[in-house]
């Protein structure tokens, strides 16, 4: 048995890409932050303003980007909110969900990505959530939390799982069942609860994911020249 057998036998379990603990460490200490300061047990009084004041500060608003549509102007500290909304939530439950879903499939989707083309999965998967969101919305609501990121990790996934399956000679559709299965939840809950049309931003991020991964998984470059040299 050769050492690289003996090493996957040692960690049958494959541990969490870095990237990903940095990412869900770095969400979790910012709720951790804001429950304190809620809570009065860090920042003094004001701490209590804390998630408000971030919220204003880092989520993505669509009255601002119709703003530097219409001026043509594109400051820096209204350009990374692009980025930054997906780090902010309205709640620790809020925040929950989006890192579980983070941590699951970027656990999976880093069997096979680089930690660099992990990170590109989240921070482009939220860019152009909140650009969708801006550009097909006119809403008030702004834009929040790490879904879009982390949906992007599932458009990694699923295209991972679609390759997979043509190669068992079996139906391509079924990888798409997971984000079938997560919007349809997510749109019911809406329906019957209310909601925001935060789901347009969701969506953008796994087809986000879903095309960067054509190029990002290993051999990904290589394997669309050929395709295109055969046609």
């Amino acid at each position: 048995m050769n050492d690289e057998n003996m090493q996957a036998d040692n960690n049958p379990v494959n541990p969490l890409p870095p990237v990903i603990v940095a990412l869900f460490l770095f969400i979790l200490g910012i709720e951790v932050l804001f429950n304190l300061g809620a809570r009065g047990i860090l920042g003094g009084p004001e701490a209590v303003g804390w998630r408000l004041a971030a919220l204003q500060k880092y989520a993505f608003s669509d009255e601002i980007f119709e703003w530097m549509r219409a001026t043509g102007q594109y400051p820096f500290e209204h350009m990374v909110r692009f980025v930054t909304y997906g780090f902010v939530h309205l709640s620790f439950v809020h925040a929950l969900f989006g890192c579980v879903i983070l941590l699951a499939l970027g656990k999976m989707a880093g069997e096979v990505y680089n930690q660099f083309a992990l990170l590109l999965f989240f921070v482009m998967g939220a860019a152009n959530g909140a650009l969708i969101y801006g550009l097909v919305l006119d809403v008030d609501t702004p834009l929040i939390g790490a879904y879009p990121g982390a949906y992007a990790m599932i458009g990694a996934y699923t295209y991972l799982l679609w390759l997979r399956l043509g190669m068992l000679g079996e139906q391509q559709i079924r990888a798409f069942s997971l984000i079938g299965f997560l919007l349809g939840i997510q749109l019911l809950f809406g329906a019957l609860f209310g909601g925001t049309p935060d789901w347009l931003a969701d969506v953008a991020g796994f087809v986000t994911g879903l095309v960067l991964a054509v190029f990002l998984i290993p051999g990904g470059l290589r394997r669309l020249r050929d395709r295109l040299r055969t046609r």
